[in-house]
């Protein structure tokens, strides 16, 4: 990856959001009341090879998200994350599209091994979660990242046989 690229995922999915962040907090600051949900992304949590800046940029952005809850808690402002697994998305349907000889992508067949729901997730799996800390029942719940990740996170795999 060249370095022009690599800046420009932190400017997207890290810079992006603290731009975003500057600009409303002032109006919360003054109501003393708010919410910011950051998306970040269990890749905040874990490497891979090829997502370097991705994870860089999304780990970034969870420590953004704790940061802004300890320098603004006291303004009765919660600023927390989802952090989403792999999503299907049009994006990813190359992934998950079966092979020629029938077979799944080499890619999808790792994805549901290490996944303990054993599926990629739906983009309405988020919805819940997004109401639940833009709501007042999580005035209490701040400066956390609520992975939705269908339990990827928590699973080491299967034994061998």
């Amino acid at each position: 990856m060249k370095r022009a690229e690599f800046q420009q995922v932190i400017d997207i999915d890290l810079v992006g959001p603290f731009i975003v962040s500057s600009a409303v907090l002032p109006e919360m600051m003054e109501r003393r009341e708010g919410k910011i949900i950051n998306i970040c992304s269990m890749m905040s949590e874990l490497g891979r090879e090829t997502v370097s800046a991705y994870a860089a940029a999304k780990g970034g952005l969870k420590m953004l998200t704790r940061n802004i809850c300890s320098e603004y808690g006291e303004y009765n402002i919660q600023c927390n994350g989802i952090g989403p697994g792999y999503i299907a998305t049009p994006q990813t349907a190359p992934l998950r599209e079966k092979q020629p000889d029938g077979s799944r992508h080499p890619f999808d067949s790792f994805i549901c091994a290490k996944t303990p729901a054993g599926r990629w997730l739906e983009p309405s799996e988020l919805g819940g979660p997004a109401v639940f800390l833009a709501s007042h029942a999580s005035d209490a719940v701040n400066g956390h990242v609520l992975y939705v990740d269908g339990g990827i996170l928590a699973y080491i795999g299967k034994q061998p046989k």
